[in-house]
């Protein structure tokens, strides 16, 4: 099929918007988990009930049947290390890999800070193009780092996926992103205004590849994935195998239990068992409110989390994916799912936390 190998736009139109079956479209490079092992505590079940917030929820017979109506793929809740509730459904099984969608930019923003602490990088506030010489157009030498993290960069993106000739979907199906970056152009001052913009976390993964002189992948098995003793290996999907950029900005497939040690690692504040992985000021300043960015739903902004004035945080995937953490309950939820549909996933959430 000659219009898949070529123009993005023959991919987009073959296989439509993103869905979780992309994992296996695009090439990837394989993450390897390694020994030993982390279990979470199999515990007494405790079964949410159906949140209040929910519209037409007496027309479920239960949390589990709403879930599976919804296009719930995987749901779990964790209290101080113990599983409370744990189901998969419409295929998927606690071995399946589950696409994190966005939710892999915390990722992204966690190998960050592990950069800036092992010295590869200087400090948030260096401007990109002290890494990056590639940049056509005016006004990149005013981007920094920490512009990108908080999606306050001014770079001209469009990040609607339902345009084939817009910027996310060139992204998504092209297969030279490095290429694409380069091409981008600066429209709006630096700093001075939130717009959501898959294009920054791309351009970090860039640097740290530049800076490392590794592999994204390579950098990020080595400080993150296995000193989490991942239960399985991941996947992490590449533009082509020809450039092999990785797709930071998306693209990170693993079971639901590691993605749920990652949210343990920052309820830890970044140790892991005695180990600092990530720099707990980096945590923490991940995990707090500094300025006026608010996603589309409201939400205080930093570092690629969604953070509420009650301390709990979360990272969200466009099809309905989160990393929900509660500090001060040591509360994981996690949902990974098909679809999002109509459901406000992040506020039945946050509901949900409230009966454990």
């Amino acid at each position: 099929m000659t219009f898949l190998s070529g123009c993005h736009v023959g991919r987009y139109v073959f296989w439509n918007t993103a869905d979780t079956k992309d994992q296996e479209r695009f090439p990837a490079y394989t993450i390897e988990n390694a020994p030993p092992t982390f279990n979470f505590i199999e515990s007494e079940e405790l079964v949410p009930s159906i949140p209040n917030g929910l519209d037409e929820k007496e027309k479920y017979e239960g949390f589990d049947q709403f879930l599976e109506d919804s296009h719930t793929l995987g749901f779990m809740v964790i209290r101080n290390d113990s599983i409370l509730y744990e189901r998969y459904f419409n295929g998927a099984k606690r071995s399946s890999r589950l696409t994190g969608f966005s939710v892999a930019k915390t990722f992204v923003s966690a190998l960050t800070g592990i950069a800036i602490e092992e010295g590869y990088i200087k400090s948030v506030d260096d401007p990109i193009t002290d890494y990056l010489s590639g940049f056509k157009h005016d006004g990149f030498d005013q981007v920094t780092i920490k512009n990108l993290l908080n999606m306050r960069s001014g770079i001209k993106f469009s990040e609607s996926y339902y345009n084939p000739f817009g910027h996310a979907a060139k992204f998504y199906y092209g297969k030279d992103l490095q290429k694409y970056v380069y091409k981008l152009k600066v429209h709006k001052t630096p700093g001075t205004e939130y717009y959501y913009n898959s294009a920054n976390t791309l351009i970090l993964a860039m640097i740290i590849e530049k800076v490392t002189g590794k592999k994204f992948t390579e950098y990020f098995s080595e400080k993150i994935w296995q000193p989490l003793g991942m239960e399985h290996s991941a996947t992490w999907n590449v533009d082509s195998d020809e450039h092999g950029m990785v797709k930071a900005f998306c693209c990170l497939n693993a079971n639901a239990v590691d993605f749920a040690k990652f949210g343990r690692l920052y309820l830890n504040h970044g140790n892991w068992n005695g180990t600092q992985v990530i720099p707990r000021e980096w945590v923490d300043y991940s995990m707090g409110i500094h300025n006026d960015s608010h996603d589309l739903e409201g939400y205080p902004y930093t570092y690629y989390w969604r953070v509420l004035d009650n301390g709990c945080v979360f990272a969200k995937g466009i099809l309905g994916q989160y990393i929900f953490l509660d500090p001060a309950k040591d509360i994981i939820i996690l949902r990974f799912g098909t679809k999002r549909g109509k459901i406000h996933w992040s506020a039945l959430i946050e509901e949900i936390s409230t009966q454990y």
